[in-house]
This record gives C-alpha cells, sequence and structure tokens, in this order.
C-alpha cells in the first residue's frame, strides 16, 4: 500500500484540531481567523505547492486536490484562502524573471505568506478581455491605474498579479507583480460574502501604483492568466468534493437520531438511495479533480511547459472539473438540506453553511454559462473553426 503524503497526513490531523473542534468562528465577517492560519503554517505545509528551489514542499497538483478536499471538509473558507496563492504563483513560476522568482517565491515559503491576483472588474464581468486597468511605463518604471471587484486575500499578500490593459495599445494584455506594500495599492472594502467566511476578499484600487519594469511577467497577459487558473480551478473543484463529503456525513449523523414511522432514517430506503446516489457523485467528482490534476502536472514536468501554456490556454479537463464538481455539488448540498426539513433552513444545523460555502464553486473563476461558452469555442468549433 502507498504511504500517505507527509502533508496530506498533517493536514488531516490539523483540520481535526482547528477546525473540526469548534475552537475558532469560521463564519463570521467580523474579523478574519488569521491564527487558524497561523496554525497551518505550523504544520510546515504553507504554500506546499511552492517548488523546492525556493523553499516549498514541491507537491503536485494531484495530492494538492487531496489536501484541498480534507481542508474544505474542514472549512471551506480556510481551504480557499490556504490555495488560492497558487494562481499568482503559478503564474510568477512560468513567466517571471529568475531575479524575480528567487526574490519572491523563496520569501513568500520562508514566511509562510499569501499572495493574490486582480483580475476581475465590475464593467468587464467575465469579459476580462475588456478590462479597464492599465499599465504604462516610464523609463524603468510600470504605472498601473484602474480599480478590480473581487480579490482573495489582497489584504494581508506579500504580492499580488495584477492584469492589465497596456496604456499604448488597448490590443495588449500584461502580468504585472506588485509587492503588497507598495504606495497606490489600495483595498477600498472587504465584500459582504454569503459564503466562505474565513477569507477574505476584496475590492482593490490602483491609483498611481508604480513598480520597476523588471516586475513585467513575460508572455500575453490573459494567457498568463489562464495558465494559473487551470490549477486553481481544479482546487476550486477539489473544494465541492471537501464540502460534499462533510455534507454526506453530516446527513449520515443526522439519520442516526432522526426517526421515521418509528425507525432510524438511516434504515430508510430512501434515505439510503439518496445517500448511495451521492457518494457515487463524490466519487466521480473526486476521480474528475485527479484526472484534471494529473494531466497539470505531466505539462509542468516539460522543459516547454511556459510556452505550451501560453498556446494552449484554459485546459479542458480544468475547466470540466470545475464545472462538474461545481454542479454536481449544489446537486448535493441542496438534496441534503430537504433531507433536515425545516431545521435544515435554521443555524442550529451546519448543512446551512455548507450550502452557503458550496455555492461559490459554481461561480468563482467563472460562472457555469462563462465556462460552457469557452468549451464552446475552445473545444467544440475547433478544429479548423468549424463552418
Amino acid at each position: 500500500m502507498p504511504q500517505e503524503d507527509d502533508c496530506l497526513r498533517a493536514v488531516k490531523d490539523f483540520v481535526r484540531t482547528e477546525l473540526l473542534s469548534g475552537k475558532h468562528d469560521l463564519d463570521s465577517l467580523t474579523t478574519l481567523p488569521m491564527p487558524v492560519y497561523e496554525a497551518f503554517a505550523e504544520t510546515g505545509c504553507a504554500n506546499w505547492w511552492l517548488p523546492k528551489e525556493y523553499g516549498g514542499a514541491g507537491k503536485g497538483l494531484e495530492v494538492s486536490v487531496d489536501i484541498v478536499a480534507e481542508l474544505a471538509y474542514g472549512d471551506a473558507g480556510v481551504a480557499f484562502a490556504l490555495f488560492i496563492s497558487l494562481l499568482s504563483t503559478t503564474a510568477l513560476a512560468l513567466y517571471g524573471s529568475d531575479d524575480l522568482k528567487t526574490g519572491y517565491l523563496t520569501a513568500l515559503a520562508a514566511g509562510n505568506g499569501f499572495a493574490a491576483t486582480l483580475a476581475s472588474e465590475h464593467e468587464a464581468g467575465s469579459e476580462l478581455s475588456r478590462t479597464a486597468t492599465t499599465v504604462r511605463r516610464e523609463g524603468d518604471t510600470l504605472i498601473l491605474d484602474g480599480h478590480k471587484a473581487f480579490s482573495t486575500n489582497t489584504a494581508f499578500a506579500h504580492f499580488v498579479i495584477v492584469i492589465a490593459r497596456s496604456a499604448d495599445n488597448e490590443k495588449d494584455y500584461h502580468a504585472v507583480l506588485v509587492p503588497g506594500d507598495t504606495p497606490g495599492l489600495l483595498v477600498d472594502k472587504r465584500w459582504n460574502v454569503i459564503g466562505l467566511r474565513a477569507s477574505g476578499t476584496y475590492q482593490v484600487t490602483l491609483d498611481n501604483c508604480r513598480v520597476p519594469a523588471a516586475n513585467l511577467l513575460e508572455g500575453h497577459g490573459l494567457r498568463i492568466l489562464e495558465a494559473g487558473l487551470n490549477t486553481s480551478r481544479v482546487l476550486i473543484a477539489a473544494t465541492a468534493v471537501g464540502l460534499a463529503r462533510r455534507i454526506r456525513d453530516l446527513c449520515m449523523d443526522y439519520a442516526k437520531t432522526k426517526t421515521v414511522k418509528g425507525a432510524p432514517l438511516a434504515r430508510n430506503d430512501v434515505f439510503a438511495a439518496k445517500l448511495g446516489q451521492i457518494d457515487m457523485q463524490i466519487a466521480v467528482m473526486h476521480d474528475q479533480c485527479r484526472t484534471a490534476a494529473r494531466e497539470q502536472d505531466e505539462i509542468a514536468a516539460r522543459p516547454d511547459a511556459p510556452a505550451h501554456l501560453l498556446r494552449q490556454g484554459a485546459l479542458k479537463s480544468a475547466v470540466v472539473a470545475k464545472m462538474f464538481c461545481g454542479q454536481a455539488g449544489w446537486r448535493i448540498a441542496c438534496e441534503a438540506s430537504e433531507m433536515f426539513g425545516g431545521y435544515g433552513y435554521t443555524d442550529e444545523s451546519p448543512i446551512g453553511k455548507l450550502v452557503r460555502d458550496m455555492r461559490f464553486a459554481s461561480l468563482i473563476e467563472g460562472g457555469d454559462d462563462v465556462l460552457r461558452q469557452l468549451l464552446y469555442t475552445r473545444f467544440v468549433i475547433p478544429p479548423a473553426k468549424r463552418s
């Protein structure tokens, strides 16, 4: 039998002692549970995906699927906050200069820090090609101006990756690394989200934000973003897997105490059929995540991975994993909440929070309609742009 990954084992202990113990409030918008993040850093697994050459654990995406599913079983908001830095660090690792990678990835690993991505905007919505944030060059300096709608971890990020349009050519898009303490990088507010409240998502302004020209990542900005999204979308899907497992187990716990027609609900044929169906869906969700992650691990091992991903852009397996797990997870959450009746529409049971948390899987980093269109234009219409 293969030995369990060391980080996965540590994460399971962390989930049991920190997330499921009730010692932290993980559903509050008053303050972020920073002590939880600090406790996770003590496991030695913070930013577990960072390459060993920069001081990270060097875990692949396939292992990350199981790590994130375990974290999400404990709390999806904590899971999201702990893994979403992967989006920024992937972009930097693939397309940053050696100096940028050595400086910022090494510091991130040493400090158990966080990173963020500034891409979405109110006006552009899902059409990132309509981004209004601009970047212009003055000598050896890049100057960024604009407004970004949703960005997780920005308020305490060591650095952010900003997606912007060239002020000189509106058809050019860039990705720029901005240190978190740069003047002009302003957090406007923390969003009052309905789920994932253990994470912090912010609206951000860039006002005459100046960084060295060397902070520009090499390549088309939107394709660089897609390369990062390939990884984070798979882990969003893995979050849905963890949530679905928690929902299944909560239903089983409830069924042991709830009676129907004088017998425990757990022995009810209708309940058994529903839970059997849910377990089947969870297994397929997990397999889809592992398959998509394995493909990306194989690409990452290629010497031409950066160029390949710039050509390829979005990977079908990552898009499919996020869509399928988001949809299946939402069905599971809704089906399970019905089992609790009116009790499930109160704060007396965790099922309400789990339903709120699950909704994010179909919304974050591309809603279902956006991803359906992406699948159609990138994978259904080709080859040769069918007429």
